[in-house]
């Protein structure tokens, strides 16, 4: 018994020391899968954590479920009820690529199909909503630096959902093939997405994965418990795909941004 405990605190000390998505600990027999250095994959697994393990909404109220998430992502949440599911997917692909100096591939597509890039608006491209349509037009100054990013994806945020991220991702057609930053989304109103944070893999080639969400209202992108295993490593899913506030069926899809 007393080993047991020992072994226990070891475990709970090793999360709480987790200061990024890569140190979080693995499942024993595990190992990280490798990642290309400049990839999204590995840019995820620098993303920090938060001291604190509890989740806040946009106007700092704590969330009513407190027992979704295992710890916290330190990414921003902005200031309005606009960073929900899909937008925390893009708010994360967003980071990786301004981090590594990549902002032409910043683009997303708005619900109606419009393409709405980040080079545009820099140079200072906005659009108009007119009747059901997004339309461009020169009203905006150019703009750089993170001010400038943070404007246009609130835009984002307020045009672009699960629905247009579903169609702008590519399917991967074999869940064991899953690897840092693919997606799990089912498209609709509502409709959810959950973003892969890392993938681990047993000598058998087992492989194992985190999950990371966004919720509504709009709120901390946070790590989440595998409700069927009380810690965050979720295994391979056959058939559904249950996360604590989710279930993703036969609807939903394993998708990746391009690379």
């Amino acid at each position: 018994m007393r080993t047991f405990l020992i072994i226990l605190s070891v475990f709970f000390v090793g999360i709480a020391h987790a200061q990024t998505v890569g140190n979080w600990p693995l499942p024993a027999g595990y190992s990280r899968i490798t990642q290309p250095t400049a990839s999204f994959g590995a840019w995820l697994r620098k993303v920090p954590l938060k001291q604190s393990s509890t989740v806040y909404l946009f106007n700092g109220e704590k969330k009513r479920n407190q027992s979704a998430q295992v710890a916290v992502l330190n990414i921003s949440t902005g200031k309005k009820d606009l960073q929900q599911c899909a937008d925390a997917v893009m708010r994360l692909y967003a980071e990786y690529l301004y981090a590594t100096q990549k902002t032409n591939r910043i683009s997303f597509n708005a619900t109606d199909g419009t393409v709405l890039d980040y080079a545009g608006w820099q140079r200072g491209t906005r659009w108009k909503l007119r009747g059901s349509k997004l339309m461009k037009v020169n009203s905006g100054s150019p703009c750089q630096g993170r001010q400038c990013l943070e404007s246009y994806l609130e835009f984002i945020f307020s045009y672009a959902g699960t629905i247009s991220l579903k169609k702008q991702l590519k399917t991967v057609q074999n869940v064991k093939d899953v690897i840092p930053g693919d997606v799990f989304i089912e498209a609709g109103s509502p409709g959810h997405a959950v973003i892969v944070m890392d993938v681990a893999v047993n000598q058998h080639g087992q492989k194992m994965f985190l999950l990371a969400q966004s919720y509504m209202p709009a709120q901390d992108i946070h790590l989440l418990r595998n409700p069927s295993a009380s810690n965050a490593w979720y295994p391979l899913p056959v058939g559904n795909l249950v996360t604590p506030e989710w279930v993703f069926g036969k609807s939903s899809a394993l998708m990746r941004f391009a690379q």
